[in-house]
């Protein structure tokens, strides 16, 4: 039998009504109806079908789990889509839908379930982190809350935070990154995430440093635009897809899908950062009404004619957006930021050169003994 939480003081289960998971359960639906959930229902763990909570119990164990993997001694994640019923058999109750669609309509129910997703965001104690992309500035468009972008002073996000702000008479309040607060943020996050690559550490640095000044101007709650990419073929490797040997895939709707495989690793690495440094995430675009109509994009609205990725959710951001905004090309966070390129400097200053084997990831290593 399932025992029960670790740490005694958290909730049972996140992110879903009881009413909703529990015949989602018997049911086999993927998306019903809510952002995300994981934890204990009627003695069985689950996690939804985006792994968009993360859980976690002790080595090969279920019976003793919990939401933060630092609570336990041999964290083992919970698959997205699983279920540990409480007799202890692990088995997989949900997959992805695959439905076809396609044509202008499917931009319109788009833009109809992103609206309706924004719409119920609470508000109370909640900011936005803010990139200038397409994906944060629909949530600046409709959630009237404080802005924040991380980067060092020369960096692509925050020029084009401010810009992008400007554009949507809104302010950004920039969190200025310099190689002090890199180095002390490092453990903080490894601790969080379990992770030690270069690429996961460059991701999650300015997430949670973006987190730690939200909390420390009295918010609680971080909107992020966490899945878009996934969801509405942002990757390059998407748009390339069948030349590219970094996907399987033959067509762009089946690259899309094998990038969604790898949306539960990535979630779990953001959201166990960002609820370190004190904020609990919100992902409106992850919501299940916009998962579904993004499900059902036919390829030439994930990339157009014209290699625009994204070009669904630009096309439906033109609501809210103008289209300097909602065409403005994004680098990943990593990178936009410039903590990518940081790292590295820190690095090769420490005497871990570009010859070495992944050498950033020896050099995070380092910080954290």
């Amino acid at each position: 039998m399932v025992r029960g939480p670790s740490d005694e003081s958290t909730p049972t289960l996140r992110g879903g009504d009881p009413d909703i998971v529990r015949p989602a359960i018997e049911t086999g639906e993927s998306l019903p109806g809510t952002r995300g959930f994981a934890g204990e229902i009627d003695g069985r763990l689950v996690r939804d079908v985006l792994g968009r909570q993360p859980l976690f119990f002790e080595g090969d164990d279920p019976d003793e789990w919990a939401f933060d993997r630092t609570n336990l001694t041999d964290p083992t994640p919970l698959p997205a889509g699983h279920v540990v019923d409480p007799d202890e058999t692990r088995r997989e109750v949900w997959s992805l839908p695959d439905p076809v669609r396609g044509g202008s309509p499917a931009v319109a129910e788009l833009g109809e379930a992103i609206d309706a997703s924004l719409g119920s965001v609470d508000t109370d104690g909640l900011a936005v982190a803010f990139s200038g992309g397409v994906d944060s500035a629909l949530l600046a468009a409709r959630l009237d809350v404080p802005l924040y972008v991380a980067g060092f002073p020369d960096s692509h996000d925050v020029k084009a935070a401010r810009e992008s702000a400007r554009l949507l008479d809104r302010e950004v309040r920039v969190v200025e990154l310099d190689h002090d607060t890199l180095v002390d943020a490092v453990p903080a996050v490894v601790r969080a995430t379990g992770r030690t690559n270069a690429m996961d550490v460059g991701i999650a640095l300015p997430l949670y440093l973006i987190a730690e000044r939200a909390v420390a101007d009295g918010f609680e709650r971080l909107a992020v635009g966490q899945g878009a990419d996934e969801l509405f073929g942002g990757y390059a490797k998407v748009a390339g897809a069948p030349e590219d040997p970094r996907v399987e895939a033959d067509t762009v709707r089946g690259a899309r899908r094998e990038v969604l495989c790898s949306l539960p690793a990535q979630l779990e690495r953001d959201v166990l950062a960002l609820r370190d440094a004190g904020v609990e995430p919100v992902a409106p675009l992850l919501d299940d009404r916009v998962v579904r109509v993004a499900l059902s994009l036919p390829g030439t609205l994930l990339v157009s004619d014209r290699d625009e990725r994204k070009y669904a959710l630009r096309l439906a951001a033109r609501e809210w957006l103008p289209d300097r905004v909602a065409f403005r090309e994004k680098k990943a966070l990593q990178y936009g930021s410039l903590v990518a390129r940081e790292l590295d400097r820190l690095a090769r200053q420490s005497g871990f050169k570009r010859r070495m084997d992944d050498h950033v990831t020896q050099y995070v290593e380092s910080l954290v003994g």
